[in-house]
């Protein structure tokens, strides 16, 4: 941003503070001091210490710091996951307007989002010992890769990988390497700003179409522009293609086909959202669980047909098959992030434990709806991070979309699938019904 405004620079910590100070002032509801809405909003900029320990803990180098950071995440990621287990419960829900009008929202969420696009754009995050990266990206980039490659689309991943390129130094001896470089790291950095387009686009949609309001739309996408972890993790492709096509698959829900085809997509590039597919079920049990299943087998099928065409052998093709499915020994996992600090083989109960948790939303509530399907499926994200090896904790953009529609969400008790979701055509009905008696 410095090439476009004279002087421009904007640190972590006084993004932070700011970030935090407007989203009490538009947000916080202060005459009703002890509301939920206003607990979930502290949450939210709680999340903001953790990540500037990490942050400072990896620019001077201070383990101690780092793993403060990682446990400061779990903490407050623990709170929320506790809060979107309860959320089927509270069936009080007040509408609570942001204190801010629809046409101020939507000026500020204009804003937020060309200075963030203009920070993909023009960021230039090379380290020298004088300056010290503005984004937290910036110093993950430079971090060692995993042994094993994360689960997941294994092209997905090199795809994403490239945004790192420009990050990390190449070497200006070779200018055709420097060029494709530039324009990898290009592709990569469009394909992150579509990604938040249409996850602002998901949030203002879900809001005028299933929430029946506009306004609670425009202050949801708002207020994920707002946090402290949206302006520090803005070109990663692999935090932000998946949160978008979880976004829209909840927007599209009242098709089953579309979403399994949206839901496929993002479990076969990140292995993840698979433990989505239970619950999923289980909202889909009365009508439309045959659709959902065959859209998601639908995607899933055509990302296995692609590994098939590009892998260079059937070894290769089996490999990388066991990795889009997560087929691997949890004990050969060399982890980063939080566990590096602890005891590997703790993650083995937090597995089985998330395991169970995913089983249980299948069966329980009883009765889904489209409320219980944001929240639970927040919660089912937000477990993810607790045994993710590669830096757990700081894939928030997986579930931080859907918390905060869980946040923001009316009483949506009469959204089940039964009233949602419209009845497979089938012809043979249709011509029995036209018989005459």
């Amino acid at each position: 941003m410095q090439d476009i405004l004279f002087g421009y620079k904007l640190n972590p910590t006084t993004w932070a503070y700011i970030s935090a100070l407007m989203m009490i002032g538009i947000y916080f509801k202060f005459h009703r001091f002890w509301s939920v809405r206003n607990s979930d909003l502290v949450g939210l900029i709680c999340f903001s210490p953790g990540l500037l320990l990490i942050y400072y803990g990896l620019a001077k180098q201070e383990p101690n710091l780092v793993r403060a950071g990682y446990v400061a995440l779990f903490v407050v990621g623990g709170c929320f996951l506790v809060r979107l287990l309860v959320d089927p419960v509270m069936v009080r829900r007040p509408l609570l307007e942001p204190n801010l009008s629809a046409g101020g929202l939507t000026f500020t969420g204009v804003s937020l989002l060309v200075f963030m696009m203009a920070n993909v754009i023009t960021h230039q995050p090379e380290r020298t010992p004088e300056r010290t990266p503005e984004r937290l990206e910036s110093l993950l980039a430079k971090q060692e890769a995993p042994a094993l490659p994360n689960p997941g689309y294994a092209l997905f991943y090199r795809f994403a990988g490239f945004s790192n390129e420009a990050i990390i130094p190449v070497d200006k001896s070779q200018p055709d390497a420097a060029r494709m470089a530039l324009i990898r790291a290009s592709t990569t950095r469009t394909v992150a700003i579509l990604a938040h387009l249409a996850i602002v686009a998901g949030l203002v949609w879900i809001g005028f179409r299933h929430f029946d309001n506009i306004h609670t739309g425009v202050a949801a996408a708002t207020l994920y522009l707002l946090t402290f972890y949206t302006s520090q993790m803005t070109s990663q492709v692999d935090h932000v293609a998946p949160a978008m096509l979880l976004v829209w698959a909840a927007a599209v829900y009242r098709r089953p086909i579309a979403a399994g085809v949206l839901l496929g997509l993002a479990a076969g590039m990140i292995y993840y959202p698979l433990f989505l597919l239970p619950l999923w079920c289980g909202f889909y049990w009365r009508r439309g669980a045959i659709r959902f299943c065959f859209g998601a087998a639908l995607s899933l099928s055509l990302l296995a047909l692609s590994l098939s065409l590009t892998a260079p052998n059937a070894e290769a093709f089996t490999a990388q098959m066991q990795q889009m499915f997560g087929w691997r020994n949890p004990l050969e996992v060399v982890p980063s992030g939080f566990w590096q600090y602890y005891e590997p083989a703790f993650r083995i109960p937090v597995v089985a434990a998330f395991a169970a948790l995913c089983a249980g939303l299948a069966l329980w509530p009883a009765q889904k709806n489209f409320g219980t399907l944001l929240s639970c499926s927040a919660a089912v994200m937000l477990g993810t991070q607790f045994w993710h090896a590669h830096l757990g904790g700081l894939y928030m953009a997986w579930y931080l979309p859907l918390l905060i529609l869980a946040i923001f969400r009316p009483n949506l008790e009469d959204r089940v699938a039964l009233s949602a979701v419209r009845e497979a055509w089938r012809p043979w009905r249709r011509k029995a019904a036209s018989k005459p008696e």
